[in-house]
């Protein structure tokens, strides 16, 4: 039986190089011909490697599902050969339908530019998800993230205070000279060097010391995939150090430290000329601190827009005065002892700016203490309370994220049963005498009629047989019936959307997403001609990549494999179909506006007391990691400019939810 598993339309399928790779894996012998009896190993190979394991009360199944695990690979092929030439097999995987490698990569792709193409400011602020960073990272990130955020002004002086031209040209202003006393700029250099030292031995210790070796743990591998993508676990201690953030502190710190013994008085008495050359090596150590935060691991790289323009004024000092160096002035020198010589030249008029002996100011300060008012707000409730403020909602959570949203399902559900006398989420669901549990998603497979009925009791038309019949293994199934009105008047959708990373993650709430679905097909059966009141539609996507192509293809093929007496997925144990890669979720939310937009304009058209210029409100609740936070908050607000251009009055509330 097939599976409809992707919420969209505009799928690329497998390449015909991917096709050929999938054949070079299947015909070793380079024979030209398929065995069909290592295509069936290879399926239960893969079926054993990523399935979830049978209970032990199960295990009397596994020969009868295996079986039917065979029967639905040879329907699928179309062949009762044993030995099918390569070509008529090639045309067979195209035939399947089988979304490509490279569609999941340039998901992949266009959500990590997606944050490239914000603003300065959007790209900087992140949404307020600390907890994840301690729960992935420890202590460590915390003591890190501190003391990198004191580094960026101390840095910013520091370096500033090194150049000798900006401190002149200030000195010429009459008011600022009254408040900074630049006879001190020498000792101020040397005491914000030493915090320097300080703040970035502490950051080195919160990162070598607690952050990577939190996150090189293997239970704290979801957290940090959250943070920092699906492809950056597993990471072990060791990878950590030799990254890019990794290797360039470590290293513009040991260069600190010994630009800091090279500076020390006993080392600039013995040798003036070793205590200058040190300090050039605070080009590479300013190189390797704009590098170092170039990854943006867990947040956007700022310290380089801090460095910048210290940095600017110091090289172009530097410049001017190694040119002005070479530029010669006659000058007369006159021997006044044995030690002493005098040397006079006259000051050239080509200058920067004039100065005049006797120029300096003391400080002038002033008291700095003054009474103050504040203000305190709160104490806040959670965004997940609001939910009920909306009849048309979309649930978003990422890995653990889902956590807030799980009772909200059940709660929605348990409400709707009770209301509508339905069977109850820990009741058996019966349906024409047959104790199976039944799928709210049920599809027909070969040899079944044309015909699958959807959640509102309508018969709709669909493909029958293998998937390459208008692979209606591709087809979204909607809930609900198409004209408005026939909807009862308390009428609520839900889309849950929950991404993971492994497919062993659906587990955590399978039991819950299960009950819900054969729920809803019970209310779908039995709340009459107007269909039912809650409308639940779930979709579970599985993040993480196989880059081998086979396993690939037979991960496809069995979640497309589903009997009548297991409907449920033999890789998820979900009855609801989960699609394999990132959710294009700027996709998601458009196709959802253009649905809510032709159901208002539907429902105005049939019920006179609608108005166009009524307020449409969706609210969207996510939970999970930060990018895909601000790629929906932005779509939310895109759409709902949208609706107030186009006249249909759609608003989208973003709400983020964090959890402790």
């Amino acid at each position: 039986m097939a599976a409809n598993v992707a919420p969209w339309d505009d799928v690329k399928y497998l390449t015909d190089d991917e096709i050929e790779a999938f054949l070079d894996d299947l015909d070793h012998n380079n024979d030209g011909l398929i065995d069909y009896s290592e295509v069936e190993q290879k399926l239960d190979k893969v079926n054993e490697e990523i399935a979830p394991k049978a209970l032990p009360h199960n295990l009397h199944h596994d020969s009868r599902e295996a079986r039917d695990r065979h029967a639905f690979l040879r329907a699928i092929i179309k062949t009762d050969k044993n030995r099918i030439p390569r070509a008529e097999f090639a045309e067979t995987v195209k035939s399947w339908k089988i979304p490509s490698v490279e569609h999941d990569k340039e998901n992949d792709n266009d959500q990590d530019d997606y944050m490239r193409k914000r603003s300065v400011w959007r790209r900087f602020v992140k949404y307020p998800t600390g907890e994840y960073y301690t729960r992935g990272f420890g202590w460590g990130v915390v003591m890190a993230k501190t003391c990198a955020g004191a580094l960026y002004p101390t840095f910013f002086f520091l370096i500033l205070s090194m150049s000798r031209y900006f401190s002149t040209f200030l000195r010429r202003s009459y008011y600022i000279s009254r408040f900074i006393n630049w006879d001190l700029s020498h000792e101020f250099h040397i005491r914000i060097s030493c915090v320097a030292l300080v703040l970035a031995t502490l950051h080195a210790i919160g990162h070598l010391g607690g952050s990577f070796i939190w996150g090189s743990r293997k239970e704290n591998e979801d957290t940090v995939a959250i943070l920092l993508g699906p492809d950056a676990v597993p990471r072990p201690y060791i990878d950590y150090v030799r990254s890019l953030p990794g290797f360039t502190g470590i290293t513009a710190l040991g260069l600190f430290y010994i630009l800091a013994l090279l500076s020390i008085p006993p080392v600039r008495k013995w040798n003036y000329e070793v205590f200058q050359l040190g300090h050039l090596l605070m080009y590479p150590i300013i190189g390797l601190l704009m590098a170092h935060g170039t990854a943006g691991l867990l947040q956007w790289p700022i310290f380089g827009y801090w460095l910048a323009f210290p940095t600017l004024l110091v090289l172009i000092e530097r410049l001017v005065r190694v040119l002005v160096g070479f530029h010669k002035i006659t000058a007369s020198l006159r021997v006044l002892d044995a030690e002493t010589v005098a040397i006079k030249a006259k000051i050239p008029s080509e200058r920067i700016w004039k100065y005049h002996a006797g120029q300096l100011r003391d400080l002038a300060g002033k008291d700095g203490t003054a009474q103050i008012q504040i203000g305190i707000n709160g104490p806040f409730g959670a965004p997940a309370q609001r939910f009920y403020d909306f009849s048309h909602s979309i649930i978003v959570g990422a890995g653990i994220g889902v956590t807030p949203f799980s009772g909200i399902l059940a709660d929605l559900q348990e409400k709707d049963d009770k209301a509508h006398n339905g069977p109850g989420l820990h009741a058996p669901i019966t349906t024409g005498g047959d104790t199976a549990p039944q799928h709210a998603h049920h599809l027909i497979g070969p040899g079944e009629d044309g015909l699958k009925e959807s959640s509102n009791g309508d018969r709709e038309k669909v493909s029958t047989g293998a998937p390459d019949q208008q692979a209606n293994h591709r087809e979204t199934l909607t809930t609900g019936g198409s004209d408005p009105t026939d909807h009862p008047s308390d009428y609520r959708r839900v889309d849950f959307h929950w991404s993971v990373r492994d497919k062993n993650n659906l587990l955590w709430l399978s039991d819950l997403l299960n009950r819900v679905s054969r729920s809803q097909q019970w209310h779908a059966e039995h709340d009459g001609k107007q269909g039912p009141h809650l409308d639940i539609r779930i979709h579970t996507h599985v993040t993480q990549k196989r880059n081998n192509i086979a396993t690939h293809v037979y991960r496809w093929l069995l979640e497309m494999h589903r009997t009548p007496e297991h409907p449920a997925s033999p890789l998820t144990g979900l009855l609801n179909a989960t699609h394999f890669g990132r959710p294009d979720f700027i996709k998601i939310l458009d196709r959802h506006y253009e649905e809510m937009k032709g159901y208002k304009a539907e429902l105005v058209r049939k019920n006179k007391e609608k108005r166009e210029d009524e307020e449409f409100k969706v609210g969207v609740f996510f939970c999970g990691t930060p990018i895909v936070g601000q790629i929906l908050a932005d779509r939310c607000r895109l759409l709902s400019a949208r609706g107030r251009t186009d006249g249909s009055k759609i608003e989208y509330h973003f709400m983020m939810e964090v959890f402790n």
